[in-house]
């Protein structure tokens, strides 16, 4: 087998999740790590990143070399070679409440038997028989709205101090659902982004026709949790220093034309988009929310 890249967990309430809460929903904690995988190619164990696959030399924060030498991990590749694992790398980035024994660990968050996830009751067997650390449900719902899905961000504890808060946010996955494009997909609240944008909601705000909407879209999907989540990345990888400020400018501004393009451009209606001056608020807005950096 050779790498694939992980599915994007689409937020809740966008177009790539319409229906998905229709039917059995389990509830998972999301963790604040980084994307991981791992599968068996030529009987030998590889790793990867979210986006490429990792070696002894060009590592990531220590994964591969843990891995490789995971008496766990090898013996369910041994008897599972047609398996891949999905899951994180717990390593420091913006959320840093986590137990003291967590960090440093794989968590795994789903199972693929060639091109097809497994449920979680099925893998959850597999991996206990291998005692190999999973992400385990907060809980499951059936047909709920996405108001009762905002309950669960507060008992995502998984993982966490005691008395340190609550952990990134839930992620909610149907395993009988696939969506109007035919794909299957999983959604995410995040818990610092339903903060932003419920405390604002208690705000009296006006809408002005001379106001520009890539405002409206930057003020919307380039939030602080996520220029912290790419701080961190880099930070993490690379340390810091104010050369890497165009590099995190960068990554933000094409995470946002990558992940969010599509729900952007569908709830207005299709607009005429002026992407230089998108990519300006964008800047305008992390200098905002990381102003310690500038």
């Amino acid at each position: 087998m050779k790498f694939k890249k992980y599915q994007h967990v689409e937020r809740i309430g966008t177009v790539e999740t319409t229906g998905i809460l229709d039917g059995m929903c389990y509830v998972f904690p999301k963790i604040d790590g980084t994307n991981s995988s791992v599968w068996l190619d030529c009987h030998e164990i590889k790793a990867g990143s979210r986006n490429r696959e990792l070696s002894f030399e060009s590592d990531n924060a220590g994964f591969y070399k843990a891995i490789a030498e995971d008496n766990r991990i090898i013996n369910f590749f041994t008897n599972n070679p047609n398996k891949r694992l999905f899951g994180e790398w717990l390593v420091p980035h913006s959320l840093k409440t986590y137990q003291d024994e967590a960090w440093k660990k794989f968590y795994v968050f789903d199972v693929m038997f060639g091109d097809d996830y497994l449920q979680y009751d099925e893998y959850k067997i597999l991996l206990d028989e291998y005692e190999i650390d999973y992400i385990p449900p907060i809980g499951k719902i059936e047909n709920p709205s996405e108001e009762a899905l905002y309950n669960f961000l507060e008992k995502n504890i998984f993982l966490i101090k005691n008395n340190s808060g609550i952990g990134e946010g839930v992620v909610i996955k149907n395993y009988n659902y696939t969506n109007r494009f035919g794909d299957i997909k999983w959604a995410k609240i995040v818990a610092n982004e339903f903060k932003e944008k419920h405390q604002k909601e208690f705000k009296v705000t006006e809408f002005k026709e001379k106001d520009f909407i890539e405002k409206k879209i930057v003020n919307k999907y380039v939030t602080k949790s996520l220029c912290e989540k790419e701080f961190e990345k880099i930070k993490n990888e690379e340390g810091w220093s104010s050369k890497f400020i165009p590099r995190l400018l960068s990554v933000i501004f094409y995470s946002l034309i990558k992940e969010e393009s599509w729900n952007f451009i569908k709830e207005n209606k299709n607009s005429v988009i002026d992407f230089k001056r998108l990519q300006g608020f964008t800047t305008e807005k992390i200098k905002s929310e990381l102003p310690e950096l500038f």
